[in-house]
């Protein structure tokens, strides 16, 4: 009876768990559609569509929000994965095309390596949403959408495709056709002007070429937005008399040569851009008047009549949005009286002269303006006269402006007026604007001291750029009350004192520039705190002492530091053979476009760069931007002495070394071949012996080298990069020969590249190798004593049964 007891409990516990299986499968799969939603062959295919890819970095529920089902049938109708995670190849045979009953599919954002669009898709015929976008699809289609009779959208963008335009025939209930950013090429293929129902049709950032724009776009009478922009359609713009829906109608980037006046007839269009059109002759902007709904006008790059921009052209137009930028324009546009609308207006780089007028101001909305590159001189009114304005990005880059700078906007958040000719002190009103996040006055004639209430109050400030004044006094305190600061600079002005430890505060900071002033102070080791610290130029200053920390305040340990430039101090002492063990430049890795702008400042209407002084192979030069996954170390002209530490040969990532002008004695660094992207080595006017490291001629990428003015000896290296290299760069060696100096190593008593050289390389090589391998070796023995811990201390039944029926078997 018992033993009957005991199975009857051993069924039932079966008949549980089977009960609370199937109950936590249904419950997975019933996403959306209820309770008996999806088939298992359904999930099964989707299950086998995510194994062929690598999915590692995708989290579960990825996939379990991702689908639904008919309740009826059990069918998958909706799939969207655009969660970037799909990694690999999109196969032919795909288990996605067994998904035959899907309605809505949206794949977007992965990274399919570069597969070819699958012509599996042509047969999921019952789809009405098909979006494909930016997967890294290429090449040409090698089918048609013909066969996806109930499509209604359809979705190609910011792929690699090429070949002709596709063909999509039969798709008479499209409304939505998305195919720019491509390679399509040749001319439009007929079939696209049957499609009627056709509201929104973007084709710009392809190939695709024309005489004209064809007039069959008028046939698409429901259009609403159309964007034709950077292709290769040429000749007249056309007039698109029956487009009475189109709301955005984009056209930049062409070759069209005259405007034809029938534009006006698209009474219903909000948005309106030609920009970079190459028109053969002025527009009249009197031809938009009949535009009552236009909010958006962009003509950027074409000439524009100037009768049409004067106070009296009678123009009226509700315009939010006005693009002139690059229009020949010689006068401030008067019309913009008429525009009470306006909020972002930009009118750079024309030939605008004069005060700007004070009524401009006034404009009830404005927002984002635009005056850069042009020949402003000043403001007429008051030095109020910005105050009451509602602007919150104001661009007053590279004019003419002189005299004082008029207090600013109280709604301020982006004041740039950098390489003017502004004079006076830095108005104090500039403290109390709260939302200033962007305050660049470089390269302009300021005087008198930093106002101390700018750092010590503005909590907003991230980007303060007072870079090429005569500025005087010492640095402010900074960083109070939470500040955001990721960006001083304040190089090339008079500034003295020592650099504030309040700077400690500045846990955003990320570039520090103080180069060419006055200021005395030691090295600031204590700056190594700052945890997003990049880039720090101390150059041309005061500083002294020892670049090296004294000892018991352990290593240099920047960690993060990208950009060290301190020359041209008065830097004293040697520097320990470990100096660079702790940097990190050997693992920097690139952003998805390889470069950092410093102010880090994103604005939908502007992009904040940076500038940079390096002394980069042999020249001083200015550099826009910073590429921050590089690493660039320049300690010249100073008084540093002792070997040059083996570990620089640790920093993978550096580009540029500058240790010229110093005293640095002994060889140079074998270890210096292993640092494979150097492009620029100046190790000139010191008294390094020995020969050059024949190791240096594979540097691949070195385009500048300096060893002049030492006492180096022996045959130089004949790689390419090398011997490419002027004599100067060699000269005041009189032991050196080989090219490119006339001296010949024959005949000579100069010593030869030496066997036992190349075999000390290989062995320091592998003395770092090995540094590396004992701190990898050393953190996994740890990792491994602890797993072994806890499996020791804690042993579930499992895991025993398991070892105990491998015993069984070995015996």
């Amino acid at each position: 009876m018992m033993k009957t007891s005991c199975i009857h409990f051993h069924f039932l516990l079966v008949l549980l768990f089977c009960c609370a299986f199937s109950s936590s499968i249904l419950m997975t799969n019933a996403v959306y559609a209820g309770v008996y939603a999806c088939r298992p062959d359904q999930i099964l295919a989707l299950e086998l569509f995510q194994s062929e890819f690598d999915s590692h970095t995708c989290n579960g529920s990825t996939y379990d929000d991702s689908y639904s089902c008919d309740n009826t049938t059990g069918s998958m109708v909706e799939l969207e994965l655009s969660s970037g995670c799909l990694k690999g190849i999109l196969k032919p045979n795909s288990s996605l095309f067994e998904l035959r009953h899907l309605r809505s599919l949206h794949i977007s954002n992965n990274n399919f390596k570069s597969s070819s669009l699958p012509s599996g898709f042509s047969n999921l015929n019952r789809l009405e949403v098909l979006t494909l976008s930016s997967n890294g699809f290429v090449g040409q289609l090698s089918f048609s959408f013909s066969n996806l009779s109930q499509l209604s959208h359809l979705d190609l963008s910011s792929n690699e495709l090429t070949g002709s335009f596709p063909l999509i025939k039969n798709l008479s209930r499209l409304s939505y056709l998305d195919l720019s950013s491509n390679h399509f090429s040749g001319t439009l293929n007929p079939s696209l002007f049957e499609l009627h129902r056709l509201f929104y049709l973007d084709l710009s950032k392809n190939n695709l070429v024309s005489s004209s724009v064809p007039y069959e776009f008028d046939n698409l009478n429901r259009l609403e937005f159309l964007s034709l922009s950077n292709n290769g359609f040429q000749g007249q713009i056309p007039s698109f008399s029956n487009l009475s829906q189109l709301s955005s109608l984009y056209l930049q980037d062409n070759e069209f040569t005259g405007i034809e006046e029938p534009i006006s007839k698209l009474i219903n269009l909000r948005e309106l851009d030609l920009s970079f059109q190459n028109i053969s002759y002025p527009i009249d902007l009197n031809l938009f008047s009949s535009l009552k709904y236009l909010m958006t006008l962009i003509l950027s790059g074409n000439s524009i009549s100037p009768a049409s921009l004067s106070s009296d052209s009678g123009i009226s137009l509700d315009l939010i949005i006005l693009g002139l930028s690059g229009c020949d324009i010689r006068q401030f546009p008067n019309f913009f009286k008429n525009l009470d609308g306006l909020q972002q207006v930009d009118i750079s780089n024309n030939k605008i002269k004069g005060k700007i007028p004070e009524w401009f101001w006034n404009l009830p909305n404005l927002d984002i303006v635009n005056l850069a590159n042009n020949s402003f001189t000043g403001f007429e009114g008051s030095a109020e006269v910005l105050v009451n304005s509602t602007v919150t990005l104001l661009d007053l880059d590279l004019n003419n402006f002189e005299g004082p700078l008029p207090n600013p906007p109280h709604s301020l958040s982006h004041f740039s007026a950098w390489n003017n000719a502004f004079t006076g002190s830095i108005p104090l009103a500039i403290c109390n604007r709260s939302f200033l996040t962007i305050l660049d006055l470089s390269y302009n004639n300021f005087t008198g001291s930093i106002p101390r209430c700018l750092l010590n109050f503005q909590s907003s400030l991230t980007v303060l750029n007072l870079r090429k004044n005569s500025l005087e006094g010492s640095l402010p305190d900074m960083c109070n009350n939470g500040a955001l600061l990721q960006t001083i600079d304040v190089g090339y002005n008079q500034l003295t004192g020592k650099l504030p430890k309040s700077l400690l505060s500045c846990s955003s900071l990320r570039f520090l520039n103080v180069e060419n002033n006055k200021i005395k102070d030691a090295f600031p080791f204590w700056l190594k705190a700052l945890p997003n610290l990049q880039i720090l130029i101390l150059s041309s200053n005061k500083f002294d002492g020892p670049i090296s920390p004294p000892p018991g305040q352990g290593s240099f340990a920047f960690r993060g530091l990208h950009v060290l430039e301190i020359s041209y101090n008065n830097f004293t002492g040697s520097l320990p053979s470990n100096y660079f063990d702790n940097w990190q430049t050997s693992s920097f890795k690139k952003d998805q476009d390889g470069r950092i702008y410093m102010g880090d400042y994103n604005h939908t209407s502007y992009h904040y760069g940076y500038n940079l002084d390096l002394r980069y192979k042999g020249l001083h030069m200015e550099q826009e931007s910073v590429l921050t996954f590089y690493a660039t170390i320049d300690f010249s002209g100073n008084k540093l002495e002792g070997q040059i530490p083996e570990s620089i040969g640790l920093l993978k990532a550096l580009i540029a070394l500058n240790l010229s002008n110093n005293a640095f004695t002994g060889h140079i660094p074998l270890s210096l071949a292993n640092v494979t992207e150097l492009e620029s080595l100046d190790l000139s006017n010191n008294q390094l012996s020995g020969t050059i490291p024949k190791g240096l001629e594979r540097l691949s990428f070195l385009a500048y080298i300096s060893v002049a003015h030492n006492q180096l000896k022996g045959e130089i290296p004949q790689g390419t990069q090398i011997t490419g290299q002027p004599k100067s760069s060699f000269e005041g060696n009189e032991g050196l020969c080989g090219l490119p100096l006339e001296q010949s190593c024959f005949g000579s008593n100069a010593p030869p590249m030496q066997q036992p050289e190349e075999e000390k390389e290989e062995d320091e090589e592998e003395v770092l190798n090995w540094k590396a391998v004992a701190i990898g070796y050393g953190t996994g023995l740890l990792l491994g004593l602890s797993i072994a811990q806890v499996i020791a201390s804690y042993k579930p039944e499992w895991l025993t049964k398991i070892m105990c029926q491998r015993n069984r078997r070995t015996r």
